[in-house]
């Protein structure tokens, strides 16, 4: 049995009222294994897009176990975007047969946003790798309350300051001293295809555990199985993507869900031959379908691209641990910088 680093139990919020903020919770697992061996991906390696070496990482981190979801991406619109500065909703979330159905109420300087609660814990849709990153400055920045600015979206795992165009997204880097960000492309290959088997370069094929061709079942409890596009889809009108964690047994290695399918997730990749940003993993609709899963299957798009079938995952740096022996009848308990732990 795998055992899951949680960031928070309650980690899929319902976001039920317009204007109730919550706190987001991002429930995460740990990849650890640091300094293991990447490998090929890409049309050499029988996949799509240019050869890199992927998956080596040599630090530990956590990963969203999850693709962030519609309920966390309302409170996130809720804390910021009574004026929506800089785009962070997209109308089509809320018009649209595949939208994640996030609603906008009120005027510019008053906006509120709801969630209907089918698709609350469903991952969010419609979102630029803008949107992403600014989403994961918010959580840098410990989900402060107010205008879109540098306390808030602009600074902190990135600096925007405003970037908004498909060449200003592209230069955007990593800063030095993240605490969220959206997964860079090494982090994603990882959590989703190394076998956690040490420091070794050993990989599967899908990230469900498997060299098979994930099947589509929802019902198969016997794992290895993805929401990705097929005829009928394995999901049907109104929803097409799954709740967060539906298909049982069917995890990474690390613990992650829905790495393959559902909605194709952003990276930090960004090309060289153009203002492109790197996609991974499959969605519910388009032609690809289980070659979409694929390891060796690398994908990018423009950064402003808002689409039905693009989403996110972010990453996290671990915390900081520090043991303290308290005398409570020779109890040693563990003291972590964000309050007690069991």
């Amino acid at each position: 049995m795998r055992v899951s680093h949680t960031k928070c139990m309650a980690c899929l919020l319902i976001a039920g009222l317009a204007g109730t903020a919550l706190a987001v919770n991002i429930e995460t697992v740990p990849v650890g294994n640091p300094g293991n061996a990447g490998e090929r991906s890409g049309e050499g390696a029988g996949g799509y897009g240019p050869d890199r070496h992927c998956g080596a990482v040599s630090y530990t981190y956590n990963i969203g176990k999850y693709e962030v979801t519609a309920g966390q991406y309302t409170e996130f619109l809720n804390k910021l975007a009574a004026t929506d500065t800089y785009g962070l909703y997209n109308t089509s979330m809320w018009s649209t047969t595949y939208g994640c159905k996030i609603q906008r109420s009120g005027s510019p300087g008053s906006y509120t946003y709801s969630v209907a609660s089918d698709y609350a814990n469903r991952p969010v849709n419609y979102v630029s790798w803008g949107d992403s990153a600014r989403f994961a400055n918010w959580l840098h920045n410990g989900q402060p309350t107010g205008a879109q600015g540098a306390s808030t979206t602009e600074r902190g795992a990135y600096t925007l300051d405003g970037a908004t165009s498909n060449a200003a997204l592209r230069a955007v880097n990593r800063n030095s001293n993240w605490k969220w960000a959206i997964t860079s492309e090494d982090e994603w290959y990882k959590a989703a295809y190394h076998k956690n088997n040490g420091v070794t370069g050993n990989y599967w094929d899908y990230p469900t555990s498997s060299n098979n061709v994930p099947g589509r079942d929802l019902i198969d409890i016997s794992g290895n199985n993805a929401n990705y596009y097929g005829n009928p889809y394995p999901i049907q009108s109104p929803y097409y993507t799954t709740v967060a964690g539906e298909f049982q047994n069917s995890d990474s290695p690390y613990g992650t869900f829905d790495q393959g399918g559902n909605v194709w997730e952003w990276n930090e990749f960004a090309a060289l031959d153009g203002p492109y940003r790197g996609l991974r993993g499959g969605s519910f609709i388009g032609t690809y379908g289980g070659y979409g899963l694929f390891a060796s299957f690398r994908f990018y798009v423009n950064p402003t691209n808002e689409l039905g079938d693009i989403g996110f995952r972010v990453s996290e740096v671990p915390e900081p641990i520090s043991l303290a022996i308290l005398a409570f009848g020779g109890i040693r308990m563990l003291v972590r910088r964000r309050g007690l732990r069991r």
